[in-house]
């Protein structure tokens, strides 16, 4: 059984959304840093970057492979992880806490409605 959180959205891609009003913090799943293995370099873009949906916002590195990042919604990055700078493995001790990446504005609200809830990304993933 995957961990995931009902508050939650989530892409096709691995990556998950939380929604407070107008921003946002994406990270990657549990099930994707599982995947990956162990994180040992993360490139995140600069503050003030936008990047819409499904365009690369950066990429993840770990012992196995070197994987994109995908926007799951048109966004502002207002905010960069620095910690995961010195410690990429956060993304695989804390996915959903000390491990999110960017904080960012959301430009389009509607396109929250594209993304996947928890029962629905545990489908893809199982």
């Amino acid at each position: 059984m995957a961990n995931l959180k009902e508050d939650l959205f989530y892409s096709e891609t691995h990556e998950w959304l939380k929604v407070e009003n107008d921003y946002g913090l994406i990270g990657i799943t549990d099930y994707a840093q599982k995947e990956l293995g162990n994180v040992v370099f993360i490139e995140l873009p600069e503050k003030g970057k936008v990047f819409k949906k499904g365009e690369s916002f950066g990429s993840i590195e770990s012992v196995k492979s070197v994987s994109d990042l995908y926007a799951p919604v048109d966004f502002e990055v207002i905010e960069v992880n620095s910690d995961l700078a010195k410690n990429p493995e956060l993304v695989n001790d804390d996915p959903y806490g000390k491990g999110w990446m960017i904080k960012v504005k959301i430009l389009d609200k509607n396109q929250i409605n594209s993304l996947l809830k928890s029962k629905d990304y545990e489908k893809i993933i199982s």
